[in-house]
């Protein structure tokens, strides 16, 4: 049975939150047995740059990699806008005389210039050190004996070999994500040493950590692999999406996660979360297994604006939980998205979770001095700042899955968080749907994903042979070798995958494999999945380019409570308070009560 409460923000100390939301789940520590913990501390150094002071060894020649990135604008039609500066300046790059080539050594890294370099790096004052040096998925041997010079040379400062992050081709993504590491792993490590400590003191377990990839990982492993929880927090809620979408007796979704800063679209597909081989978060490439999540910065928080062309605007920049909305009366003075859901009589201010007092009055005060400036009424001011919020996230929902080859009309749409219900009724009408899932407990569904999700760990492998030279006992050997690398205690089920594309190409497909294959088996599945992704294939040879594990235990039972009393349906227009989240039932809508305790929202 699932029990749930939820309480404020600290965005000073998420450690505080953390035990305030134990407190109020009123469980005496020694009854409890595990602790699982999502976080944005990962997403939020890298949105605001706050990580560690890092400097980067790579291999001379190829020491711009950061500020070259792939050579591609970052907008195509705004010859004004550029890319988010790299994590390490150019100046704290320090160029290594070595070069190993695929066929082998072209220049032997000596004992002297490892010296150098180590001299080098100390004198730049490092927190962290990242060793990235070319192709090294292949012989990292450089990078272990420059880590090690390093060590020696400055004893305590972390030293991140890209190698051992991500031992795959592409030298800019290797790289990025090794930085990443670097970048975050101080910061990472301090606070969830903190939260265990303080945890620790009140009598609770350690707390097992969400990963990016949808599963959990304990906090003393998680300090040692910061990138890998860079969506930490919205990993939690697709992998719940899931839970509650097989309860329904449903398959495929997408899933609409809106919080105060941001919204973050997912999808399920025959009842699992999609977990991608990486992607860039916060402008930064991070080439690690993640649940497929895209942000945008449109929530609850968003602060509505007036630029400079007399348009208004909402967000980027968001209120947050400190100082919130105006309703919040924690110190907002900007006009937020909450504050015109107010506005409009969307939310009742005598039954918001959370703890939150709201002044209606202020939020109304705050939209219509907006709607003076603008010269229209209060009301199409907030139902204008609501509408430009719904664009963003349908863009966002159209994104995971118009351009993956979805189409959204054959999905229903998972809308939780504090104001996915508010919004849900809107997107599916951008998008064409027709089903709605508001799930039980939607306000925290993103906490009973962490509560569910099992233990993973991940191994990866370079490949890079073509799949006709690869037989079915090279391909089994490397498999179980994977496997044996990843497996651990609670490790119940193994999903292998290959990375695979046409010779030539400059991306790959994720290919589903298992020992008993060859590569011949596995271009065949390839063949299939690029008809499908791209809608054509080639008369080319297929490449093999790396193998992939994740070894995972068994997800937590959970039951969800029958709805008991709640009425049976409802039509739109209506409004229902819920104990966690409000739902808005737009016109032309209908939903039902479910046995499973959320509602079913349908075209009437």
């Amino acid at each position: 049975a699932v029990e749930a409460r939820k309480v404020l923000s600290t965005p000073t100390d998420q450690s505080e939150g953390v035990a305030a939301s134990l407190a109020a789940l009123g469980a005496k520590p020694s009854d409890v047995r595990r602790v699982a913990h999502g976080t944005t501390v990962v997403t939020n150094l890298l949105l605001e740059r706050r990580g560690a002071r890092a400097v980067l060894c790579a291999t001379d020649g190829a020491a711009d990699l950061l500020e070259l990135r792939r050579q591609e604008r970052a907008a195509l039609y705004d010859l004004s806008a550029d890319h988010p500066a790299p994590l390490v300046p150019a100046d704290r790059v320090v160029a290594v005389r070595e070069r190993i080539t695929p066929a082998g050594v072209a220049l032997a890294l000596t004992p002297a210039e490892a010296a150098r370099v180590a001299d080098a790096v100390a004198a730049l004052d490092p927190e962290t050190v990242v060793v990235s040096l070319l192709h090294s998925y292949e012989n990292a041997a450089h990078e272990r004996m420059l880590a090690s010079a390093i060590e020696a040379r400055v004893p305590g400062v972390a030293v991140v070999q890209s190698a051992e992050v991500l031992p795959e081709i592409r030298e800019y993504e290797r790289t990025t994500t090794a930085v990443a590491e670097g970048y975050a792993r101080p910061r990472v490590s301090l606070y969830l040493r903190h939260l265990s400590e303080r945890l620790a003191s009140d009598g609770y377990p350690a707390p097992d950590v969400m990963t990016s990839g949808g599963g959990m990982r304990t906090a003393a492993e998680a300090s040692g692999a910061a990138a890998s929880l860079a969506l930490s927090g919205p990993a939690g809620g697709v992998v719940g999406s899931a839970a509650v979408l097989r309860a329904a007796g449903l398959s495929d979704a997408l899933t609409i996660d809106i919080g105060g800063t941001s919204a973050d679209a997912g999808l399920v597909l025959a009842g699992e979360p999609l977990v991608e081989p990486g992607g860039s978060v916060a402008g930064v490439p991070i080439a690690l297994p993640r649940v497929l999540v895209e942000t945008v910065s449109a929530g609850g928080g968003s602060i509505a604006w007036i630029d400079d062309g007399g348009a208004l605007r909402v967000g980027p920049r968001s209120a947050g939980a400190v100082p919130g909305p105006v309703a919040f009366a924690r110190g907002g003075t900007l006009p937020t998205v909450t504050d015109a859901h107010i506005a409009l009589g969307r939310l009742d201010a005598a039954r918001l979770s959370g703890g939150v007092t709201l002044d209606a009055p202020a939020a109304k005060r705050a939209i219509a001095e907006l709607a003076r400036k603008l010269g229209a009424t209060p009301q199409r001011t907030a139902e204008a700042i609501i509408a430009i919020a719904d664009a963003a996230m349908a863009r966002a929902l159209r994104r995971v899955s118009v351009e993956r080859g979805i189409d959204p009309r054959s999905c229903a749409l998972v809308a939780f968080g504090g104001g996915g219900p508010l919004h849900a009724c809107a997107l599916a009408d951008l998008l064409g749907m027709r089903a709605i899932l508001v799930p039980p407990h939607a306000g925290v569904l993103s906490a009973l994903g962490l509560a569910i999700a099992p233990e993973r760990r991940d191994a990866a492998a370079s490949v890079m042979r073509g799949a006709d030279t690869i037989d079915q006992g090279w391909f089994g050997a490397r498999l179980d070798a994977l496997a044996a690398r990843a497996r651990n205690a609670s490790a119940q089920r193994l999903a292998w995958h290959a990375r695979v594309r046409y010779a030539g190409q400059g991306h790959e497909l994720d290919v589903a494999c298992a020992p008993g294959d060859d590569g011949n088996a596995v271009a065949a599945r390839f063949s299939v999945a690029h008809a499908a992704r791209y809608g054509f294939t080639l008369e080319r040879p297929v490449e093999i380019v790396a193998l992939r594990v994740a070894a995972t235990g068994d997800p937590v039972d959970v039951s969800f409570k029958s709805s008991g009393g709640r009425a049976k349906s409802v039509a739109g227009p209506h409004v229902e308070t819920l104990a966690d989240a409000t739902m808005v039932v737009a016109p032309g809508w209908t939903a039902r009560g479910l046995d499973i305790g959320g509602w079913m929202v349908e075209r009437a």
